[in-house]
């Protein structure tokens, strides 16, 4: 089965813009989507391909900045990469300090533009990763029995087997199996990783 290629959005008012950067990354094997505001992205359906997002700084309507607020609030994580014709350094800082992968002023060379789309489709493709590994993490993690993540808990937590049967009130080979069972459930080997997976889905819960 092929792979989706991965998607570069493009959110420019300027449609001489939009069709200049279709075709700059459709000639790198890349597909597009077009977009003449932050509105009509918003309004759409999202790419379920690795994606990133270039974005001018000034359209009408939602600004490029407006727009980055907007996609956190929603707890977008597409990386964005903005353009502008009228950047100063503030506006450059707050991109960045909001999470922007690259911030390119007018006219910037097409190479490092592509060089800052690499950049972007990487770090999405960590973030599904991810939130792919995750994902099945938590459907594992609700096949356990209620014992077991007692138990779970109590390891990450340090306690030995026979510090978890006390606290349990349990004999200590039935810790042992309920350990053994909930560690091949949740398909791990060492109580480092278990203790990383944990971690993963407390963040998870509490994003």
């Amino acid at each position: 089965m092929e792979l989706e290629k991965p998607v570069v959005i493009v959110i420019d008012d300027d449609p001489m813009v939009r069709r200049a950067l279709d075709s700059l990354f459709r000639s790198i094997g890349l597909a597009t989507a077009l977009f003449e505001s932050a509105t009509a992205f918003l309004a759409s359906e999202p790419p379920k391909a690795n994606s990133c997002i270039i974005t001018d700084v000034r359209m009408p309507g939602v600004s490029g900045l407006d727009f980055q607020k907007t996609l956190t609030a929603q707890g977008v994580t597409t990386p964005v990469i903005l353009i502008t014709g009228h950047g100063d350094v503030p506006m450059s800082v707050r991109a960045m300090k909001a999470g922007a992968v690259d911030f390119l002023t007018k006219p910037f060379r097409d190479q490092d533009l592509i060089d800052a789309v690499n950049e972007a489709l990487e770090r999405d493709r960590r973030t599904r990763e991810r939130a792919s590994d995750v994902a099945g993490a938590e459907a594992r993690y609700a096949q356990l029995t209620p014992r077991e993540r007692q138990v779970m808990d109590l390891v990450v937590a340090g306690l030995m087997n026979k510090q978890t049967a006390a606290e349990l009130g349990l004999s200590e080979i039935t810790v042992k199996l309920h350990r053994s069972s909930l560690m091949r459930k949740m398909e791990v080997h060492t109580v480092a990783d278990l203790v990383r997976l944990s971690q993963d889905l407390k963040s998870q819960a509490q994003a």
